[in-house]
Order: C-alpha cells, then structure tokens, then sequence
C-alpha cells in the first residue's frame, strides 16, 4: 500500500505572516494537530503545531507574555522550518519507519515540488486497524 491510499489531501494551511491566534482557531476548527505554513508565494515553508505553541507558552510565566504569543507573534517565529515529506508513491512502511525514526508524527506528500497531502500516525492506525491482521 501506498502513501497516496492513505494520505489526508483535503490540507488546511496557514500563512507564515499570519498571528499564533490565527493557527490556534484554524487548529480547533479543524481538529488537527499541525498546519503546512506557506509564504506569500504559497509556497510551503514550515510547519506549526500544537506542539509548537505549547512549548512556546510553557517558556512564558507572565500573563501579558503569554497574551503576546497569542495576539503579537506570527506563525513564522514559531513554526518548524524544512517539515518532513515524502513522496505520495512511498510505501506506508517507509512513511511508519520515517516517522518513528524523526520522531514525528506527520509526514508532508509533496509530488513534483508542490504539497499534495498529509500522511499523520493517525492515517497508519486507522490503515492497520481496519486491515485484517
């Protein structure tokens, strides 16, 4: 089986210029975990995640410190640069291996230079829990 079966291609993205409290409602909304940040050109940049965030305010005691994070700062300033991919004809092996290996938990499928989907833990679970073992 390959990437492309599995992959997740309806992506919700987020620009790199754009506030934290803009991913954190993109995030929620769409019940994800991490959103590809793209430059003004759309070009994919980056990741953000929930993880991103967290990390970011647990760095932060003060209140009005914390609010900053929120309303001052742009995705950009936090988000992971160079974000993982794979390619949509990879094997779902290869993509659980690439994942336990970088320690991630999400996979970006680019084809031909331009992001085509997402590959998550989530996808290789739901794969494996409905194939017949």
């Amino acid at each position: 089986m390959r990437v492309a079966d599995i992959m997740q291609t309806e992506l919700q993205v987020i620009a790199a210029t754009d506030i934290i409290e803009a991913a954190v409602a993109v995030l929620a909304d769409h019940h994800v975990s991490g959103l590809p940040v793209v430059d003004d050109e759309g070009r994919f940049v980056g990741v953000i995640s929930n993880s991103d965030i967290l990390e970011a305010l647990a760095e932060h005691n003060e209140p009005t410190e914390r609010e900053r994070i929120f309303t001052k700062m742009e995705v950009r300033e936090l988000m992971t640069p160079r974000p993982q991919t794979i390619g949509p004809d990879a094997s779902i092996r290869d993509a659980a291996q690439r994942m336990l290996y970088l320690e991630v938990h999400r996979l970006f499928v680019e084809s031909q230079g331009r992001l085509v989907g997402v590959v998550s833990t989530t996808d290789l679970v739901r794969t494996l829990a409905a194939a017949k073992v």
